[in-house]
Order: C-alpha cells, then sequence, then structure tokens
C-alpha cells in the first residue's frame, strides 16, 4: 500500500516533533485528502498538537472550484478553524511579507499532474523563493507524480519563463513534486529550510496505474478540469490545445481527452497523422468522435474530434508520448489545410503580446515546427530528444523513489 506525505505525518508523531511550537501553514487544494478522504486542513487541525495559524489555495482555490484559467479566488476566513486563508491566484501570485507574517512552517500538500505548464508547479516555486527571502521553512508531504517518470518535450527556454513556465525543463518532467522542490533549491541556488515527507511504498513503474495506485486511492480532481488519470496521461500534449482554436473538450465531461473542432474532418485528420508519424501514434488509441460543448470554445455547436484512448489493455506506457501526438495533430492539420486558424491569440495567464502556444511549449520552437511546411517529425525529435536526453540525467540524483 502507498502512504502519502499527509498520510505519514498524521500517523507518525516522530514526523512532527520538529513542528512543536512553531506555527503551521498549509498551502492545498480539493485533492488535498487523507487515505479517509478527509481535508489535509481538517485532518492537521484535528491532530491538535500541531498549531495551525493559517492556509493557502493555489490555482482554483482551496476548497472551491473554479472552472477556467484566470479565474481568481480571493482570501477569506475559515469557517471551520477561523484561520486566513490566502489566495496565491488573486491580487498577488507569490505569498506577501504579511502573509508570511503567519506562519513558521508551510507545509505544502498539493497533487500535481506531472506536467510542466501546470501552474502548482510555479507556486511551489514561488513560495520556496519566498521563504528563502523571509527566513521560513517549506516542508512538502509528497504525492505521486501520476504519470511516472516518462520524460517528454522540449526544454523551456530562456527569456520564456511565466506562470506557466516555472523554469527549464521539458513539458513532462517524471518528478513528484517533492523532487521539483530539490530541483528548485538547486538551480535557484535558494538557502531555504526544505525537507520532503517521502512516500512509501510509490513504485511509478508497476502496472496498471505506473505512477497512479489504481485500485488504492480514489482520484480526486486536481483541478475542475481533471477529472481522472487518462486526461493526466493525455494532458503533456492536450494541453496544448488552449493555445489553439480547437476545442480540448472544456465543457465535455472528457476534457482534455479528446478534441476537435466543428469545421474537422477527423477521419481525414487521423490518415494524415498515420501517414506523417505511425511511430507518433503508439501506447494509445484514437477514435473519431462528436461533442457539443457546454461553455468555452465553440459552446453548442457540433464538433468533430479525436478521443485519445489510454484506458485499456492497449495502453503502452513507455511507447505513449501525448506530446508529440498532439503536435502531430497540429501538423497533419497544416498539411490538409496550410490556412487554418489554429493559434489562438489572446490572453494566457496574464501574459500579453506573446502567443499562447509559445508560452505553452516555453519557445516558439513548436509553432515553427508546425507551420514549416519542410519541416518533417524528424525535425522535431532532432529538437526534443536531447533536451530529454539532457533532463533524465539532471534529474537523476533528485529522484526519491527507485
Amino acid at each position: 500500500m502507498v502512504s502519502f506525505g499527509i498520510d505519514r505525518l498524521l500517523a507518525e508523531p516522530e514526523l512532527r516533533r520538529p513542528l512543536s511550537g512553531r506555527r503551521v501553514a498549509l498551502l492545498a487544494h480539493p485533492a488535498s485528502v487523507t487515505a479517509d478522504l478527509e481535508h489535509s486542513l481538517d485532518a492537521l487541525v484535528a491532530l491538535g498538537d500541531l498549531r495551525v495559524t493559517a492556509a493557502f489555495g493555489p490555482q482554483h482555490g482551496l476548497r472551491g472550484d473554479k472552472q477556467d484559467n484566470m479565474v481568481e479566488s480571493a482570501d477569506f476566513q475559515d469557517p471551520a478553524h477561523g484561520v486566513p486563508v490566502f489566495s496565491l491566484y488573486g491580487e498577488v501570485r507569490r505569498p506577501t511579507a504579511a502573509m508570511l507574517d503567519t506562519f513558521d512552517v508551510l507545509l505544502v500538500d498539493l497533487q500535481d499532474l506531472g506536467c510542466r505548464i501546470y501552474t502548482f508547479i510555479t507556486t511551489l516555486r514561488y513560495v520556496l523563493e519566498a521563504a528563502a527571502q523571509h527566513g521560513k521553512a517549506i516542508w512538502v508531504l509528497d504525492r505521486p507524480n501520476p504519470v511516472g517518470r516518462p520524460v517528454e518535450g522540449l526544454t523551456l527556454r530562456e527569456g520564456w519563463e511565466s506562470f506557466v513556465g516555472a523554469g527549464p525543463m521539458p513539458m513532462r518532467h517524471g518528478l513528484t513534486l517533492g523532487e521539483l522542490g530539490h530541483w528548485f533549491v538547486r538551480t535557484l541556488r535558494l538557502d531555504v529550510d526544505y525537507r520532503v515527507v517521502e512516500m512509501r511504498g510509490w513504485q511509478p513503474e508497476v502496472a496498471p496505474g505506473f505512477g497512479w495506485p489504481l485500485g488504492e486511492r480514489t482520484w480526486i480532481n486536481p483541478s475542475p478540469n481533471a477529472p481522472n488519470l487518462w486526461m493526466a496521461r493525455c494532458y503533456p500534449g492536450t494541453v496544448m490545445l488552449e493555445g489553439t482554436t480547437l476545442s480540448e473538450g472544456r465543457g465535455t465531461t472528457r476534457p482534455l481527452e479528446l478534441f476537435g473542432a466543428p469545421d474537422l474532418d477527423s477521419k481525414r485528420l487521423l490518415a494524415e497523422m498515420q501517414r506523417l508519424a505511425p511511430q507518433w501514434l503508439r501506447g494509445c488509441r484514437l477514435r473519431p468522435c462528436w461533442f457539443e460543448p457546454t461553455f468555452h470554445k465553440h459552446v453548442g455547436r457540433l464538433c468533430a474530434g479525436l478521443q485519445v484512448h489510454v484506458e485499456d489493455a492497449s495502453y503502452d506506457h513507455a511507447a505513449f508520448q501525448p506530446w508529440r501526438l498532439q503536435a502531430l495533430a497540429f501538423k497533419a492539420l497544416r498539411r490538409l489545410r496550410p490556412d487554418y486558424d489554429l493559434w489562438r491569440d489572446f490572453a494566457y495567464e496574464y501574459e500579453h503580446g506573446r502567443l499562447a502556444i509559445d508560452l505553452i511549449n516555453g519557445s516558439e520552437l513548436l509553432r515553427r515546427w508546425v507551420d514549416d511546411p519542410a519541416a518533417a517529425p524528424a525535425d522535431l525529435d532532432a529538437l526534443a530528444a536531447p533536451d530529454e536526453r539532457a533532463w533524465r540525467e539532471e534529474r537523476d540524483d533528485l529522484l526519491l523513489y527507485r
């Protein structure tokens, strides 16, 4: 059985001993629950031997769900425990000096998705930097990377840091949040009291979960459109759809597992993908489908599209490459319809003047490859493969679970 960091902290008094007499805060979200499905804030307060003085919520909030990106959460007083709850996705993204004055140790209990674009990673960086400046301690109560150890994608280039790009890592980083904290401390040269309450029994290479303990732990959405493990597996590719005019399935019951548009010929698109790079379609099954979003892009319009299936026996964890698969879909669409209005030009995570697809990928390289008629799949491999090799080497001594 797998024990998450929060479960070990609750069950093992010796782990809590260094917190005695110190003011403790918690950074959490709706998926921050114990093995008994109790919210971590409630469980920590109920212990009775911790002085919990504040709580923090990242994007989408501490307890409630904000459906879309750039929908902010406000500060409030927790009605059950009477502690202030500060939003790190409201008026500020980084904790202020006044917020930091409310605690000595910040416990971070966030379920990540294993993808650079997921903003909880950036929030971890910001609280680590603030803690280093103000002499605070950070403890990560570690949780699984639900998509395990695979690495994929281009490394974020210098100057492309943003709230969806916390540093020079690939799209699929293959680390837990606790391991990522060690990477931030090292690469940013932070002088901070940082520790990880490690999991016990996590086996990221074991089927059928390959990172998520299927059959042992309940999946709770870490964000509103992250409804299951299958979405998490697809997300390093399908998140790129947020930078396009294609629907990523928001407003359906399977967001970020499918994509499409009213004017798409999905069967023709799939045939072109198979012609261009069949090797990038391994490990999953693609099914032409129809869907009608109830909100977001193409709301109320019937869309033709493809659903990526990674939930049955055909799933091959080592072979599946969601980032390449989605890039291939863009490339195939460009080949079939060179003038298709693909790239969505709008303010993305408060960034203006740069295309969302470039912010998501951490550079212009992916978009340029898609738009270049002469660029082939081998050219994208030539760009990404060295980045992926370098990251595997860089992260090797950070791995806490082998």
